[in-house]
């Protein structure tokens, strides 16, 4: 679904991401590990075609979105939803019209049409309550699930999440995370997840969502599932690592034991 080839990116004279390569397949998640100032945020931007690289190709569903006139990306961006550390709501603007923004901003889509389908991915992070309400109302995690639902509208098979559990208390925290699993496990949605936090990456790697006959979802922990979640780990540009949670743990690498520890 997402593939780096030889990417390398610079501001100025630093270089950011240095020669970088990896794929994504559909329906993985991506964990991207590292210091502040390493990349990982750059990674999300060049997968957005919001910058592009000095640099190498980046491929998206089969397209090399390189080379994209602005027009081009309009597309690829569609099938891309974004969630980031403080959910980026407008602060003038209802829950309904911040998830709803871009079907209104399309202007071809009617309301009934917009209702249902924020009323759905408002249900789905658990705050159709919340629909009328202003982000000055909600708390910190709420923005949160409301930026979740936003990005999810229009069922894009592509999440980018940029710090979405910084800064929260261990249980709303943990509400975030359930949402990820959720999409990753039920959904198939091909993710890419940007962290310095090890907890919610060990989270990630050590549970999966069941749904069961009834409609409900249990979040289970199964150690044998870790292969089945990538990491790469980031150091001045490069990819210092890469493997699955286990492997991470175990590895020998002094960045790596160091970050771990």
């Amino acid at each position: 679904m997402i593939e780096f080839c030889g990417v390398y990116k610079a501001f100025g004279d630093e270089a950011v991401l240095n020669n970088v390569s990896f794929r994504i397949d559909r329906g993985e998640t991506k964990i991207i590990l590292g210091a502040s100032g390493s990349g990982k945020s750059t990674i999300l931007k060049l997968i957005l075609g919001l910058i592009r690289p000095e640099a190498g190709k980046i491929i998206i569903d089969g397209q090399d979105i390189t080379t994209f006139r602005e027009r081009d990306l309009v597309s690829v961006r569609r099938g891309i939803g974004m969630v980031v550390q403080e959910g980026a709501l407008f602060d003038s603007l209802s829950v309904r019209e911040n998830v709803g923004y871009r079907l209104y901003e399309a202007g071809d889509v009617d309301e009934s049409t917009i209702e249902e389908a924020v009323r759905r991915e408002l249900s789905f992070v658990g705050l159709e309550d919340a629909i009328d309400k202003m982000p000055a109302q909600l708390s910190g995690g709420m923005k949160r699930r409301v930026g979740i639902a936003r990005a999810l509208l229009g069922s894009p098979p592509v999440v980018l999440y940029d710090e979405p559990t910084a800064g929260l208390d261990p249980v709303t925290k943990r509400t975030i995370l359930d949402l990820m699993i959720r999409l990753r496990d039920l959904e198939d949605v091909t993710s890419v997840f940007v962290t310095h936090d090890l907890h919610a990456a060990s989270i990630m790697a050590n549970e999966y969502a069941a749904a069961g006959e009834d409609g409900s979802v249990r979040f289970l922990t199964d150690s044998s599932r870790q292969a089945q979640n990538r990491y790469i780990m980031l150091q001045g540009g490069d990819i210092c690592f890469e493997g699955d949670y286990r492997e991470l743990m175990q590895s020998a690498n002094p960045y790596v034991k160091k970050f771990v520890s």
